[in-house]
This record gives C-alpha cells, structure tokens and sequence, in this order.
C-alpha cells in the first residue's frame, strides 16, 4: 500500500492510530513510519476522549523504506525453516525521522 501510493503521487503516508494502542504504534515505526505527534482528545469514542497518535512517511524517505523492505523479502533473509534472518524494524529504524516516546526500546 505505501508503494502504491508513492507510485500515484502522494507526497506522504499517514498511520494513524489510538494513542493506546501500543501495537499498532509499534507496527507503525516497524514499517518505517516516523512519530510525528500526538493529537490530544481528537475525537470521542463511546463516551471518552481518544488521543490518536500520527506517524508518516513522505515521498523522499520511500526509496530507502523500498530498499528495507526488499532486502527484508529477500529469500536469503529467511532460513530453510522459514525464520527471518534480520527483522524488518532492524532495517527501518535507522531511517526514522523520529522515534515515538511513548515505545520502550
């Protein structure tokens, strides 16, 4: 999906997600997606405030996250029981523009 919409034109790519959900924010940065901030009581949802949390990439950090995610997919990557050899976070963080405070690493 990030290839594509680089591919069409798009200057960024957006995740956005709960603040709480320290699963999707981990999944965000693990794909290379930089934090960009924290949008405090953006909406209610079922009668409480949710702060969603916001990560992108744009249009000049693509050809890098391509080339992680290749070398990620590479079948030399993988062992003969399938295990990846190098995680695809291994290749992505050096390329964050910003780490999310809310993670431990």
């Amino acid at each position: 999906m990030i290839g594509w919409a680089f591919a069409a034109g798009y200057r960024r790519f957006e995740w956005k997600c709960n603040a709480l959900n320290i699963a999707s924010r981990r999944a965000a940065q693990r794909l290379g997606l930089s934090y960009e901030g924290t949008f405090r009581q953006a909406a209610v949802v079922k009668g409480r405030n949710r702060d969603t949390a916001w990560f992108a990439a744009i249009d000049g950090e693509w050809p890098e996250l391509r080339a992680a995610f290749e070398a990620w997919l590479d079948p030399a990557n993988f062992d003969a029981e399938g295990r990846q050899r190098q995680r695809l976070s291994e290749l992505t963080r050096p390329l964050l523009a910003a780490d999310d405070p809310a993670l431990e690493r």
